[in-house]
């Protein structure tokens, strides 16, 4: 018998993805949201899952067998409202990926970075091997044409975040896992919204620890010293990885193995621990390291992960990153200037999120920047307002980031001319956003140069 389930906010990036998992398992999904976006529209629109925009209580019907509740909705949602009144089960969408994943022997890649990037190495190399898995990870990967996939796979990879579940299920996602192998790739402040002070943020991943059972075993980077204390919360199996044998030559990076060079797709000291990382895990499930080399060669990385844009002219490349948070920011360009170290480079970032938009946490930029040679940073004054934050001035920004040569930009027209009036010669651009730049078309831009 088909089990009938209604998503409350099902435009988000997983929610889409997990309900077009049980409508292709036989479920029957309903869903709202306020509204929506591509490209979880245009997937939806698909599966003949997408809805008119708003929520509507008459949804919420006595024959649900229960209702999932994405992070985007507000805790005076109406449609929440009624669940709670008919007492209908609610998960958050990490609890239900729990409670289908219980029989499952569960790897959890967590940490402040790296997360979406470990575990789709795992997913490149897995199926490589014909290891049969199921997964949830938080970005479009190449070779897989969804986010969640759930079956009766004995083995699930999970992207293990530190966010909370939802507005009713406070806890960090990542704590509903249970995992048997478990990586931290690395502690940095983020999510200030949630975790006011760096050691609130610490706190989540010490619970993590204490509350996993002594089977799990546990692997954490060598160059982390706050995870060096962290992991001392932990008393079953713990190792370290660090830097593979490697090389950097014609632009490109190798790594060594048995006396054998491969050549990668990727680049950039943060995803040779993130290859470490996802080569442990690999161990674990009985894949050789020569296998796993040779495989992670052809591997490409997760979709706006540091992945090459566009050219302005055969020595000018532009690249773009999902980084945001101090820590990705700071790797992401460390990476490109060590692949390029003969170009200049502009890093150009979008202060969007809650913690970038506040001021108190602007400080956390201070050195990030030092490999960059010029530095653009983009915000929105009236999207301060809108987020409810104290707005700053430019000056401001100016003295807290430890930097000679940077401008800043309140509107995207500033922007623009900078960037047709820059001199692109031997120069890379890296454009750094967990959003979009309020929608600028950059491939119109750099074609107009050419």
């Amino acid at each position: 018998m088909y089990m009938k389930v209604h998503f409350i906010a099902i435009g988000g990036s997983i929610m889409h993805s997990l309900a077009i998992c049980l409508k292709r398992k036989g479920y029957f999904v309903s869903g709202s949201d306020d509204k929506f976006f591509n490209p979880s529209k245009e997937n939806l629109k698909k599966e003949n899952l997408l809805f008119k925009e708003g929520w509507f209580p008459e949804k919420i019907t006595n024959d649900l067998d229960f209702v999932i509740l994405g992070m985007h909705a507000k805790i005076d949602n109406p449609e929440l409202k009624e669940a709670q009144k008919k007492n209908i089960k609610i998960y958050s969408f990490p609890e239900y990926i729990a409670l289908e994943s219980k029989q499952k022997t569960r790897i959890v890649i967590s940490g402040s970075h790296g997360k979406t990037t470990i575990t789709s190495m795992i997913m490149h190399v897995f199926k490589a091997k014909k290891i049969k898995f199921d997964y949830l990870v938080g970005a479009k990967i190449k070779g897989f044409n969804k986010q969640v996939h759930l079956s009766q796979n004995k083995v699930i990879i999970i992207e293990g975040d530190e966010y909370l579940s939802s507005k009713i299920d406070s806890k960090p996602k990542f704590l509903h896992y249970k995992p048997h192998l478990l990586v931290l790739s690395g502690i940095a402040w983020d999510h200030i919204n949630v975790f006011p002070t760096y050691k609130s943020y610490c706190n989540a991943f010490i619970e993590l620890l204490k509350t996993n059972s002594s089977d799990c075993k546990v692997f954490y980077p060598n160059n982390d010293q706050k995870l060096q204390q962290i992991i001392k919360n932990f008393h079953g199996f713990s190792k370290t990885y660090g830097l593979p044998d490697f090389s950097v030559s014609n632009g490109s990076f190798f790594v060594k193995y048995n006396k054998v060079k491969y050549k990668l797709s990727i680049f950039g000291n943060h995803n040779l621990y993130n290859i470490e990382a996802a080569r442990v895990i690999c161990n674990q499930l009985g894949v050789k390291n020569d296998f796993f080399f040779n495989s992670i060669s052809s591997f490409l990385g997760a979709k706006n992960r540091l992945e090459f844009f566009d050219r302005i002219n055969p020595k000018s490349a532009v690249y773009r990153d999902f980084a945001h948070a101090p820590s990705k920011v700071k790797a992401s360009i460390d990476a490109l200037k060590d692949l390029f170290p003969k170009r200049k480079l502009i890093s150009c970032l979008e202060l969007h999120t809650f913690s970038s938009l506040t001021f108190k946490f602007l400080s956390q930029y201070r050195n990030v920047f030092q490999k960059s040679d010029r530095v653009w940073l983009f915000f929105c004054p009236k999207e301060i307002q809108n987020k409810g934050l104290d707005v700053f001035l430019n000056k401001d920004v100016l003295e807290l980031i430890n930097h000679p040569n940077v401008r800043i930009f309140n509107n995207l027209s500033q922007l623009v001319i900078n960037f047709q009036k820059t001199n692109w010669l031997n120069t890379n651009l890296l454009l750094m956003s967990s959003a979009n730049f309020q929608g600028l078309d950059f491939k119109k831009i750099i074609h107009s140069l050419k």
